[in-house]
């Protein structure tokens, strides 16, 4: 089956404050790489718009009023000192939600074995009520959500790799024992949270800090040893990617040295676990990434073992 390259044009149009790295070059960077050859059997899916009961699967009402209230009709708003809007960027924030959502429907309907979803702004720091770190809804929780309130799933997994903890994540599913958790990310680092001893109401959130200048030796090596083995044990009946390649060793915001081999061998281990338990279903959504030469290289190598598997999945 082939891989759903999921997107809209609204990411576009969230148009951050000169200077700052969560920027639209980011998409142009991932769909340049995208265009190469290798990458015509995706099929490329226009990312539907989520309606306030999809958000509000994580997110009450009022926080979403808030946060499209925020727009102004001219230039910038701020959230927090890193997470700004314009009027597109509640729209742009909708898509990206509604994308992944999609997504999982379209792995859950067998129109494609897997997914990336390439959209902006990215959500893993998005908390219940707490626009945060670039992030306005919690993309990836919603997806689990949807997948079980709506879908009939009983377990649904999260992995995130992104060199930042995903505490809004970890926020939208801390009671939540039908989603596991798991998160590797540098410590210390933005936003502060993220250690061991958080493990969720259900024990189902499993953070792996790894130091500043840790390799790709590392990053395996806690993979192997500690998260895969759980994701495994817990059965889930869908696996979703918080796609995260600012662990890559060019990226301006952290301090950990990953390659694309890093990338790539963790989405092969990640489908992996997932040819074992759960059919092949893997979901993966953009978070961040912003050495635009890095981003681009990354997202390439792991968009390219999603392809391959799900070419090998009947």
């Amino acid at each position: 089956m082939s891989t759903a390259l999921i997107s809209h044009p609204s990411g576009l149009a969230h148009v951050t404050p000169p200077g700052h790295p969560e920027r639209v070059d980011r998409l142009h960077a991932i769909h340049a790489a995208l265009t190469a050859t290798e990458f015509e059997p995706l099929e490329r899916v226009a990312a539907p718009r989520a309606d306030d009961a999809t958000l509000t699967l994580c997110h009450p009402q009022r926080y979403i009023d808030r946060v499209e209230a925020a727009a102004p009709d001219t230039g910038w708003s701020s959230l927090d000192g890193d997470t700004h809007v314009v009027k597109a960027s509640a729209d742009a924030a909708r898509h990206t939600a509604g994308g992944v959502v999609a997504a999982v429907d379209r792995v859950l309907d067998g129109r494609n074995a897997n997914a990336f979803c390439a959209g902006r702004p990215p959500g893993h720091h998005a908390e219940t009520e707490t626009a945060m770190g670039f992030c306005l809804f919690g993309n990836a929780a919603i997806a689990a959500k949807h997948a079980l309130e709506n879908r009939g799933l009983s377990r649904v997994a999260i992995v995130d790799f992104d060199v930042h903890h995903g505490n809004g994540t970890q926020d939208l599913i801390w009671n939540e024992e039908r989603v596991f958790f798991a998160s590797s990310h540098q410590m210390p680092l933005y936003p502060g949270s993220g250690g061991p001893k958080e493990r969720g109401a259900h024990g189902q959130i499993v953070n792996v800090p790894l130091a500043p200048g840790a390799g790709g030796e590392a990053f395996r090596h806690v993979y192997d040893t500690v998260i895969l083995r759980q994701l495994e044990e817990y059965l889930p009946d869908l696996i979703l990617v918080s796609a995260g390649f600012d662990a890559h060793r060019a990226d301006p915001l952290a301090d950990i040295r990953l390659g694309e081999a890093d990338f790539a061998w963790v989405t092969e281990r990640i489908c992996d676990v997932a040819d074992k338990v759960c059919r092949g279903r893997v979901v993966s959504t953009l978070e961040g990434g912003y050495d635009l030469d890095a981003l681009a290289a990354s997202t390439a190598a792991h968009v390219s073992v999603l392809m391959r598997r799900g070419a090998a999945t009947p």
